[in-house]
C-alpha cells in the first residue's frame, strides 16, 4: 500500500453524525491526518470522526472565514484538503489528487482546484447554476486562507497559480427538498447582515431583474433544463431565493412598529 499524501483532511461540522461517516470514509487510509473541528455539537460526531481516527478539536463559532482558517491553523502537514461533512471525495478525484502530488512541479502550486457535483432528488446535477462549481479546497498551507466577507461566500484566497483537476468532490447537500427550502431563510439572514455592513440599501431594480436573470442564466444558458424536473425546481427556487432575500433587506430598511393613535 503507497504511504498517506502529505495531506491534512480539514472538517469543520456541527450535528453532523448523518454524514460525517460517509466523508470521514472517503479520504481514511491515503492521507496523512484528519482534522475535525466541532461546533456546539449534541449528536454523536465526536465518537464518530474519533472512531474513524481523526483529531477531534472543539471550538466556538466565529462566522464561515474565521472558523475554518482557526480549524486550518490547528493542520499539521504542508498541504490541506478543505471539506463540509456533506461532502464526499469521489474515487476519480482521489485519483486526480494522488496524480497532482506525483508531478514533479506540484510545489509550483499554491492549490488546486475540482467540480463539485450536487446529488438532488433522484440524479446527480450537471447542468445549470450548481455544476461545474470549481472549488478551490486543495492548499498549500502556507500560500492560503480563507477570505471573503466574514458572514457568508467565504472564499479560498491562494497566493500563487492554482491547478484544475478532474474528478468531482460529491456534494450531499440537500436530502430533501423541504431541507433545501428551508435553507432560504437563513441565507437572507446573512444577505441583510453583508449588506448592512457595508451601507448598500435596497433596489427595486436588483429586486425584479436579479431573480429573472438568475432563472435565465440557470436555466437556458447553463442548460439547466438537461437536469429534468430537478434542473427546472433549481432554476426557480434560486430565482425566488433571490428575490427573498432583497425583499428581506427592503423589510430591514422600512419595517416599524403602527403609529398608536389612541
Amino acid at each position: 500500500m503507497a504511504d498517506p499524501l502529505q495531506l491534512s483532511v480539514v472538517i469543520v461540522a456541527k450535528n453532523e453524525a448523518a454524514n460525517l461517516p460517509r466523508c470521514l470514509a472517503s479520504v481514511l487510509g491515503w492521507t496523512a491526518e484528519i482534522v475535525v473541528v466541532l461546533n456546539a455539537t449534541t449528536d454523536a460526531s465526536e465518537a464518530l470522526s474519533l472512531a474513524a481516527g481523526a483529531r477531534v478539536h472543539h471550538l466556538p463559532w466565529s462566522g464561515f472565514r474565521d472558523t475554518k482558517n482557526a480549524a486550518l491553523a490547528l493542520a499539521t502537514q504542508p498541504w490541506a484538503l478543505c471539506l463540509d461533512a456533506d461532502e464526499e471525495v469521489s474515487p476519480a478525484l482521489r485519483a486526480a489528487i494522488t496524480a497532482f502530488f506525483a508531478r514533479a512541479d506540484f510545489d509550483a502550486f499554491a492549490g488546486a482546484r475540482f467540480p463539485r457535483k450536487v446529488w438532488f432528488i433522484d440524479r446527480w446535477i450537471t447542468h445549470g447554476d450548481w455544476y461545474p462549481d470549481l472549488s478551490l479546497r486543495l492548499i498549500c498551507r502556507a500560500r492560503a486562507r480563507w477570505g471573503g466577507d466574514a458572514f457568508v461566500h467565504e472564499k479560498m484566497e491562494c497566493t500563487g497559480p492554482v491547478a484544475t483537476l478532474r474528478g468531482d468532490l460529491h456534494h450531499y447537500s440537500f436530502p430533501t427538498l423541504s431541507s433545501h427550502v428551508a435553507k432560504i431563510n437563513p441565507f437572507a439572514d446573512l444577505f441583510v447582515q453583508q449588506h448592512q455592513a457595508r451601507g448598500s440599501r435596497f433596489s427595486v431594480l436588483a429586486a425584479v431583474v436579479r431573480p429573472f436573470w438568475r432563472f435565465v442564466r440557470a436555466y437556458v444558458f447553463k442548460l439547466g433544463f438537461l437536469d429534468g424536473f430537478p434542473g427546472f425546481y433549481i432554476a426557480w427556487a434560486t430565482a425566488f431565493g433571490a428575490f427573498v432575500r432583497y425583499s428581506r433587506l427592503y423589510e430591514a430598511e422600512k419595517q416599524s412598529p403602527p403609529t398608536n393613535h389612541g
